[in-house]
C-alpha cells in the first residue's frame, strides 16, 4: 500500500466512489447493522477498536451513530499493528508507532475491529495477533468501510460499507475529516510511467 505522500505521484484518480454525504450514509447503515446484530442485550458488551490510522476514525464515527440510535456509549480504542506486520522489514528502517490504547479489558467483550479498507487480509491478521496478547474476547467482529476483494488470507468482514471490484494495479484511498480534512472514498489507478509514453 503506497504512502499518502507519494500516492499522487504514482496514482491518479480513476473515479470518486463516495463523497462526504455518501460516506455519512454508509457509516449510518454500518452502525445500524451493528445495532440490529447485537440488539438491546449485547450492545453493552461491544468494544470498538480502530486499526490505526484510518480504522480509528471509522470506529469513532460508528460509536457516535450507535449513541445517536440507541443512547449507548460503546467503549472505543485503537490498535497499532506496526510490530505485528509480516512486512515490517520492508516498510522502512524506522516505522512510525502511534501506540495501542484499549479502553479496558477485552475479556468477555464483543470486539469490533474497524478498518478503512479490507484487501489482502494481512492487516486484519496482524490485528488479531495483537489482540490475542491482550486477552480472550468473547467474539471478534470485523467492520470495514470498503471491501475491495483480492484476499490473500481467508478473512471476511462481518459489517461492510461498500464492496468495490478492483484489480491489483488499483488503489483505494479513504479520507476522513479528522485525519484528511474531508470524508471520501476514491479509486486510484497507476499513472503511466514516462517510458510507457
Amino acid at each position: 500500500m503506497p504512502n499518502r505522500s507519494d500516492t499522487s505521484a504514482r496514482f491518479r484518480v480513476k473515479r470518486k466512489v463516495l463523497d462526504a454525504r455518501g460516506v455519512g450514509r454508509v457509516l449510518r447503515r454500518m452502525a445500524g447493522q451493528l445495532v440490529e446484530r447485537y440488539g438491546d442485550d449485547e450492545l453493552a458488551s461491544l468494544t470498538l477498536l480502530g486499526i490505526r490510522t484510518r480504522g480509528l476514525p471509522l470506529a469513532e464515527r460508528l460509536a457516535v451513530h450507535v449513541k445517536e440510535m440507541e443512547d449507548v456509549d460503546v467503549p472505543l480504542g485503537a490498535l497499532d499493528i506496526t510490530f505485528y506486520r509480516d512486512d515490517l522489514s520492508v516498510i522502512g528502517p524506522q516505522p512510525v508507532v502511534k501506540g495501542t490504547k484499549l479502553p479496558g479489558s477485552i475479556e468477555d467483550r464483543i470486539v469490533v475491529l474497524c478498518d478503512d479498507v479490507l484487501y489482502t487480509g494481512r492487516t486484519v491478521r496482524a490485528a488479531l495477533d495483537e489482540l490475542a496478547d491482550y486477552g480472550r474476547a468473547r467474539a471478534v467482529v470485523l467492520a470495514v468501510l470498503v471491501d475491495r476483494g483480492l484476499r490473500e488470507l481467508p478473512i471476511q468482514a462481518d459489517i461492510v460499507g461498500k464492496v468495490l471490484t478492483t484489480d491489483r494495479s488499483e488503489h483505494v484511498e479513504v479520507g476522513f475529516t479528522s485525519v484528511d480534512g474531508a470524508d471520501y472514498v476514491k479509486l486510484l489507478e497507476r499513472r503511466a510511467s514516462k517510458t510507457e509514453n
